[in-house]
């Protein structure tokens, strides 16, 4: 089904338009890429296509429930996110889990499946080792990954991840571009990803969105489809 959409959508900062006449579609089960120069209005296209931006012109939808008809969850990774100063007090393993409460009580107790799910998450990114740490104590690469594993936790069905792998090595790359088409063909998720190494996933994307500046300014999406049989997109936006 369709998830998220832009149908012809102009957006930009003050009075200059960074993004024109941008269509896409987002479908359930499949993996996209987002990718052009840097400033080349990838995040703000993300935040357009979740509604956290409104457009100048055109149309954005986004779908309020999955393929099942329940609320459509999402985990969002912007990019940055993990500029915790070195006083941020909550150690890792709290923060991972933090994403399984939702609206609940802090207080409460997780199931025991919850912590599981938790404690998966940290192994599938390599944060299980700093799970006692304190997240100010860490890198920057470690803390990208550990947002990377409290959204994962929440098992959404779309992730939207802004340069994920920002300050991982070739490998941790290659192991999270293959967790997350695990994502997809074990558990029907989407995940839509901007990243710089297109050459690293592209055998495992099923789109490529690449953003091109138009002649007379501002960017603009062009799609390919890629031949690796991962994507069958059904039914249409509620």
């Amino acid at each position: 089904m369709l998830l998220a959409s832009l149908q012809d959508v102009s957006f930009g900062y003050g009075d200059v338009p960074c993004l024109e006449h941008a269509t896409i579609e987002i479908h359930t089960g499949e993996f996209i890429a987002v990718t052009g120069p840097n400033g080349a209005a990838k995040s703000t296209l993300l935040k357009l296509a979740l509604g956290l931006l409104k457009p100048w012109q055109g149309s954005a939808a986004l779908s309020a429930c999955n393929r099942e008809g329940e609320k459509l969850t999402i985990g969002y990774v912007p990019q940055q996110i993990a500029s915790f100063n070195s006083g941020f007090p909550s150690r890792v393993a709290e923060f991972v889990r933090s994403g399984l409460y939702g609206h609940r009580n802090w207080l409460g107790n997780l199931k025991p499946e919850e912590k599981e799910a938790a404690d998966e998450a940290m192994r599938g990114t390599g944060t299980w080792e700093l799970r006692d740490r304190r997240i100010g104590e860490l890198s920057g690469g470690q803390k990208q990954r550990i947002c990377i594993a409290r959204s994962l936790a929440m098992s959404p069905d779309l992730y939207v991840l802004d340069e994920p792998t920002t300050g991982m090595d070739a490998d941790s790359r290659i192991r999270f571009y293959s967790l997350m088409r695990e994502q997809i063909d074990r558990f029907g998720r989407t995940v839509v990803i901007v990243t710089h190494n297109l050459s690293e996933l592209e055998s495992m994307l099923d789109r490529v969105v690449t953003l091109e500046r138009r002649e007379e300014g501002g960017w603009k999406c062009c799609t390919t489809t890629l031949c690796n049989g991962h994507f069958a997109p059904v039914e249409s936006l509620r």
